[in-house]
């Protein structure tokens, strides 16, 4: 089955605006974290949210508006208050990008276990639906791994019966070692797809940047006929244990072409010729 698309608000200038077209459209999901849009993301969403009360939306907890980022638990405990108060709600909160909190791989794991003892306060208090890790570069950097963040996440709960969710991390053509390694089943996404936790792909156009990139050669190699956007979501659809895809749009037609691309994967076979290409430059 190919993942589903969801909207991710990083670069959306008007999040409201977009986000009530996206769920108009059939979106389940919204991506946001606190400090996007200097922190004007979670309050362009909140009435949004209030309308659709059946969308699922993810925030995250590490970076703060003014550009510090902390995973200390005073601040990981205020920065999810302050995020249930703007949005309402939260069915995930990521810790986002930890691997910045320290170069020292040991103090890392010490301040992810902390981060997640206070969001499983939240969240055996019902307040937010469970948590996750949102890395750009952790998984790559081998800063962690999904069943190194499962252990701290039982280390954090006391028990096996903890509440990491989900995990996101960017995946795309110029970001393709999560889908390389997930062909062959292994790497993170097979990982957590094994421990029940939900997949998500950031920057499926590696922020815009790679449609421009796309040669008609590799477009026509990908999907013949197709436009490098639509190509994009193509090679992201095929790839193995993937649940969602975030995509920044702010129009309709850009929202219903990349689904419609989304649900028309290529086959393996063509995505392996597509990587191999790739990796030969």
């Amino acid at each position: 089955m190919s993942p589903v698309l969801g909207l991710g608000t990083y670069r959306v200038r008007a999040a409201g605006d977009a986000a009530r077209t996206v769920l108009t459209a059939g979106a389940r999901w919204i991506d946001t974290a606190p400090n996007y849009a200097h922190g004007q993301a979670h309050r362009d969403l909140a009435p949004v949210l209030a309308e659709h009360p059946n969308a699922k939306v993810t925030t995250k907890t590490g970076y703060h508006p003014a550009g510090r980022h902390s995973l200390a638990p005073a601040d990981v405990r205020a920065q999810t208050e302050e995020s249930l108060a703007a949005l309402g709600r939260a069915d995930l909160v990521f810790v986002h990008n930890p691997e910045r909190s320290s170069h020292n791989r040991k103090q890392l794991h010490h301040n992810v276990r902390a981060a997640f003892a206070v969001l499983e306060e939240f969240t055996d208090a019902g307040r937010i639906g469970g948590y996750g890790v949102a890395t750009w570069s952790g998984f790559a950097e081998q800063a962690f791994t999904v069943a190194e963040l499962a252990g701290l996440a039982r280390d954090a709960a006391g028990s096996t019966d903890h509440h990491l969710a989900g995990v996101q991390m960017p995946v795309s053509l110029v970001m393709a070692e999560p889908l390389a390694l997930a062909l062959d089943d292994g790497g993170p996404l097979i990982h957590a797809r094994d421990a029940g936790i939900t997949t998500f792909a950031s920057a499926p156009l590696h922020g815009g940047e790679l449609p421009g990139l796309m040669t008609p050669e590799l477009v026509n190699l990908i999907a013949p006929g197709s436009t490098p956007h639509a190509a994009a979501f193509q090679v992201i659809g095929a790839c193995p244990a993937l649940d969602v895809v975030l995509t920044s749009t702010s129009t309709r037609r850009h929202w219903d072409d990349a689904r419609v691309a989304l649900a028309e994967p290529i086959p393996d076979k063509r995505l392996r010729t597509v990587l191999d290409v790739l990796s030969t430059g």
